[in-house]
């Protein structure tokens, strides 16, 4: 129990601390749209590539109800787009 514990306090400072935290989007379908309809309008990078990829497969982990899985691919998603 102390373990669990501590190790949600570590994430939650994690978070907290980050500032990339605060320009991420939630995790819902809405806002899953919105990010593939901005990426439709981004020049075609290496990161835009790799978003691409992610969010395929947070879009395959999401039909079959794997919702911990998909937002994390959302997530790597985001990095990858803000990537140069």
């Amino acid at each position: 129990m102390k373990i669990l514990v501590a190790a949600a306090m570590l994430s939650a400072l994690a978070v907290s601390v980050s500032p990339a935290s605060a320009a991420m989007m939630k995790c819902t379908s809405d806002n899953m749209m919105k990010s593939t309809s901005m990426m439709a309008t981004m020049p075609d990078t290496p990161g835009k590539m790799a978003a691409n990829k992610e969010l395929g497969m947070a879009n395959t982990d999401m039909s079959m109800g794997k919702m911990g899985s998909a937002c994390g691919h959302y997530m790597k998603a985001q990095k990858a787009a803000m990537m140069k």
